[in-house]
């Protein structure tokens, strides 16, 4: 049985929306200290809706392909369904991670959070979530 699923393979190997966006209408970033990983998030927001989605990413292939997969479920969404996304449903979507890669999941998780958070700061928002 292979470490890896096909999914997180072919994410690490090809992520999707890489880079950064200038002007971005949120930038979040997460990391863990004790494996290094450090995920940033840029989002483009039109009338509550993500447009546009890019990260940067410096860890291992399981964050890669977690902060690939999550700017693929977000994309195109309403910021409302954005704020539901978990580091389970990122999980799921690739068809799982090892156990002791999951932080990477929960790291996207808060990455994404922290994006919308900064969204609403800088718009005058109430960020309750």
């Amino acid at each position: 049985m292979a470490l890896y699923s096909e999914k997180v393979m072919d994410h690490f190997r090809n992520p999707r929306n890489v880079g950064s966006i200038e002007n971005a209408d949120g930038v979040g970033e997460a990391g863990n200290g004790k494996c290094g990983d450090i995920m940033k998030i840029y989002l483009k927001i039109d009338h509550a809706v993500v447009t546009d989605v890019k990260f940067e990413t410096f860890g291992c292939g399981s964050a890669i392909a977690s902060s690939s997969m999550a700017t693929e479920l977000i994309k195109g969404k309403p910021v409302s369904e954005v704020l539901k996304l978990t580091n389970k449903a990122v999980t799921e979507a690739l068809d799982g991670l090892p156990a002791h890669k999951v932080h990477c999941s929960v790291l996207e998780e808060e990455a994404v959070k922290a994006a919308i958070k900064n969204y609403y700061d800088s718009h005058g928002m109430v960020y309750d979530c």
